[in-house]
């Protein structure tokens, strides 16, 4: 038999063993490394889905604080995000990583699923507030004006970008110049103004409007100026499907809102961010999007299903949401079949051997289940692993603060630099 592992560590094989040997199996096979034991796994015991973000992000943080004293022997000493992935069983579960590791400005990219942030609502509202933070993005300026529609139809844009680039200036520039009369008539022109007036008028509130509350009210406004809510039902056959968009709008308000109050960092540290302005966040919103649609995604933390994480590896996992009714998924309607457990427990079998060197399990004191919140039943395959007396369980955010104190040390010791 093929027993020998290339790629993970004497602790997270051992745990992947464990698990394993609860399914019947047609010939005996028990993997092993030469890689040495490592470090043990690490088990996070979190409160709720926000909180096991913020410990993801947290973890990813103090590896990388921590250089080449923890890099993969095979790689340069460097801890790359690319070094990184988060791994779950359902799509849904992408999203709560998303908003933290944007809130970190941690570059990431999603696997197996779409990413929320790729989500038409969603890039509709960016729209909006990119062109709010630079009015000379010309994209931007295309999908608000359209979106929802306002009278204001390809032909007349077709003659403003004619106009634009007959004089080197952006669509939204030219809206506003005397000479769009030769192109346009009064009723086009008008309609082109009032949307112009509307932006600069956001803009200058945007501006002026921070902490939670207040942001959320300016917000919803917003949404409720343009008509955005019943675009999304207009625009729909099924209205199930156009109330789960309008849910993702509210919950992208929610995000940009507490973006906006003076919340803990992200790290989980005692730091509290300064209340931000509703223009400062559609300008870190817009900046991530920038860089995204370069395309430059070689360093990035990868997201992924774990049915999509088959046949890959990363130095550093983090497998998230390992609690009876994630995994093992269950459904009300379903009866948990041995068959179906087995496939269950392969598939856990998966996320623990895609790490090479370092592994964290997380699982949820309390959970979503639809808009409900539930207690959370750790999973069976915790127990299966066997981790015993030598799992890690040091929250990542108190070392990620024990280097932070050391790092400051070390300058505060440092002797003066000569002239």
């Amino acid at each position: 038999p093929l027993e020998q592992n290339y790629r993970s560590t004497g602790h997270i094989l051992r745990a992947a063993n464990n698990v394993i040997a609860a399914n019947p199996k047609l010939f005996e096979k028990k993997l092993w490394s030469a890689l040495g034991d490592g470090d043990p796994v690490r088990l996070m015991e979190c409160d709720g889905e926000e909180h096991e973000a913020e410990r993801a992000v947290a973890f990813i943080q103090s590896l990388r604080a921590q250089g080449g004293a923890v890099a993969d022997e095979r790689g340069s000493g460097q801890i790359k995000f690319a070094d990184f992935a988060v791994l779950y069983r359902a799509n849904h579960q992408a999203r709560v990583f998303e908003q933290k590791l944007r809130a970190a400005q941690i570059p990431y990219k999603v696997s197996g699923g779409q990413s929320f942030f790729d989500r038409a609502e969603i890039k509709d509202l960016c729209a909006w507030l990119r062109l709010l933070v630079n009015q000379d993005d010309d994209p931007a300026f295309l999908r608000a004006v359209t979106t929802p529609k306002r009278g204001i139809g390809h032909a007349t844009l077709g003659k403003l970008g004619e106009f634009s680039g007959k004089w080197k200036s952006s669509l939204f520039e030219a809206l506003f110049s005397q000479s769009l009369a030769t192109q346009l008539g009064a009723k086009a022109i008008g309609g082109l103004h009032e949307f112009g007036r509307y932006i600069n008028d956001l803009q200058h509130r945007a501006g002026h409007t921070r902490g939670a509350e207040e942001a959320k009210a300016l917000l919803l406004g917003w949404l409720k100026d343009i008509g955005y809510e019943q675009h999304l039902y207009d625009s729909e056959d099924s209205e199930k499907l156009a109330s789960s968009r309008w849910t993702n709008v509210l919950d992208f308000v929610d995000w940009i809102a507490k973006r906006c109050g003076g919340e803990l960092a992200e790290d989980g540290t005692s730091q509290i961010r300064e209340p931000q302005t509703v223009l400062d966040v559609a300008q870190t919103i817009s900046v991530i999007i920038s860089l995204a649609e370069r395309g430059d995604d070689a360093d990035v933390v990868t997201l992924s299903t774990l049915h999509a994480s088959k046949g890959l590896e990363w130095p550093h996992v983090w497998l998230a949401g390992i609690n009876e009714g994630l995994l093992p998924f269950k459904s009300d309607a379903e009866e948990m079949t041995p068959q179906r457990l087995e496939e269950e427990r392969r598939l856990m079998y998966v996320g623990i051997t895609r790490a090479r060197t370092t592994l964290a399990v997380s699982t949820l004191r309390r959970r979503k289940k639809g808009r409900d919140t539930i207690q959370g039943i750790p999973s069976r395959f915790i127990a299966e692993m066997k981790l015993g007396e030598g799992t890690a369980k040091e929250d990542p955010r108190e070392r990620l603060k024990r280097l932070r104190a050391q790092l400051s040390a070390k300058v505060d010791a440092a002797p003066p630099a000569k002239d």
